[in-house]
């Protein structure tokens, strides 16, 4: 029997939500018995509403599906920006947010996943547009980001990275909020 893109797209939810891993697109259509590129559709529609639906190198995922979720208080140059996201990306994790506490306007938070080095270039080649600038500088270098990643042992190894970097000034428990998925 098969099933309507409705039904299809609940079961790939259903799928996504399940796995503690990234699913690729050409095994969830193997298991769905349609195309990738119907799988690759399905997805894009999916995110519009759904923005914990988010593609890594190794497949699709639902963050609150991968088990591990640590924030991490860094610190560094616009120089280093690019250095300091690959240590995440670099180690299969995704950079969820990035978010300062201003002593203003409170809390400022932005969506990021960024979960490849393909994704760090995009978001470099944004910022350096000029249209805006990094977060970081309204709170002199200093912010927060959620980082998400399949288990607690890559989470350490970033923090160890960070730390050695002299990136690192604390790990902090660190909410995520879902927003609108700009890269990726």
């Amino acid at each position: 029997m098969r099933l309507s893109a409705e039904e299809r797209r609940n079961r790939l939810v259903a799928l996504l939500s399940a796995s503690s891993t990234p699913i690729s697109g050409s095994s969830l259509a193997k298991l769905l018995g349609v195309s990738r590129q119907v799988i690759v559709n399905d997805i894009a529609l999916l995110r519009a509403n759904r923005p914990e639906i988010i593609s890594t190198p190794s497949g699709y995922t639902v963050i609150g599906a991968l088990p591990s979720m640590r924030g991490f208080k860094v610190s560094h140059t616009d120089e280093q920006m690019e250095d300091e996201l690959s240590i995440f990306v670099d180690a299969g994790a995704i950079v969820v947010d990035v978010y300062v506490e201003h002593r203003v306007y409170g809390t400022i938070r932005a969506p990021l996943n960024i979960c490849s080095r393909r994704d760090v270039e995009n978001f470099l080649r944004d910022i350096e547009s000029g249209v805006s600038s990094p977060l970081k500088n309204l709170t002199s270098g200093y912010h927060f980001h959620s980082v998400a990643a399949r288990s607690t042992k890559i989470l350490d190894e970033i923090e160890h990275s960070l730390r050695e970097r002299g990136y690192l000034i604390e790990v902090v428990s660190a909410p995520v909020v879902y927003e609108a998925k700009k890269y990726g």
